[in-house]
Order: structure tokens, then C-alpha cells, then sequence
């Protein structure tokens, strides 16, 4: 069974930033990509950035891109999104996810049902 547990949510005024983390038990971290979604109050979860298996490809929101990084660490079995600039749009609960296959494709990676494990999420929340 995988968990994954988010941290590193917190309030912080507009233009400020924050690393967010997620680290993962119960699986082989490195085989699959992972993903970072988040979802504010009265709307539905959006993908916000999905990163590949090694690190070397990453696909982003265009509402968070240029802003936001996301890296991982195989070896800490962690995955981190970086978030500056950061806007009061960008409140919201962040949710990262193990996507399904080894590979992948930007359909997939922007749509929830291209991951099979999520976390319980953490609240960000930026202030004007």
C-alpha cells in the first residue's frame, strides 16, 4: 500500500514563497512519475505540475508556470514543489500523486485519473 504525506503548507502574503514536500512509503518511488494537484474552496482539484520517474522531464499549469518548480529526490523518496510569486489565486489545499504508468503523456498527467495513489493533502494559503 503507498502513502504519501504532504508538508510544508502554511500562510504566507502574496509575492512570498514556499517548498512544499511529499514522501512516499510503501512503494518503489523511483519507477513512477509524480504529480502535484491542488484544489481551493467550491472548485474541483486542477493539476498544477507532474515531474518523470527520473527527474529529467517535468510539464506544468500554465497558471503556475514560470513560478513554480517541481523536483524530486529518489533517494529520499520525496517529491518537492517549489512555489515563489506567490499570488492569492494559489490558495488552495495541494495534493501530490503517484501516476499510474512508468511513463507520462501530458494528456494523462493533467487529468486525476492518470494517478492511482494521492495524499491528504496540505493547506496553502496566501494572503493579499
Amino acid at each position: 500500500q503507498v502513502q504519501l504525506v504532504e508538508s510544508g503548507g502554511r500562510l504566507v502574503q502574496a509575492g512570498g514563497s514556499l517548498r512544499l514536500s511529499c514522501v512516499a512509503t510503501g512503494s518503489t518511488f523511483s519507477t513512477y512519475p509524480m504529480g502535484w494537484f491542488r484544489q481551493a474552496p467550491r472548485k474541483e482539484r486542477e493539476f498544477v505540475a507532474v515531474i518523470s520517474r527520473s527527474g529529467g522531464s517535468t510539464d506544468y499549469a500554465d497558471s503556475v508556470k514560470g513560478r513554480f518548480t517541481i523536483s524530486r529526490d529518489n533517494a529520499k523518496n520525496t517529491v518537492y514543489l517549489q512555489m515563489n510569486s506567490l499570488k492569492p489565486d494559489d490558495t488552495a489545499v495541494y495534493y501530490c500523486a503517484d501516476y499510474r504508468w512508468e511513463s507520462f503523456s501530458r494528456l494523462w498527467a493533467r487529468d486525476m485519473a492518470g494517478y492511482d495513489y494521492w495524499g491528504q493533502g496540505t493547506q496553502v494559503t496566501v494572503s493579499s
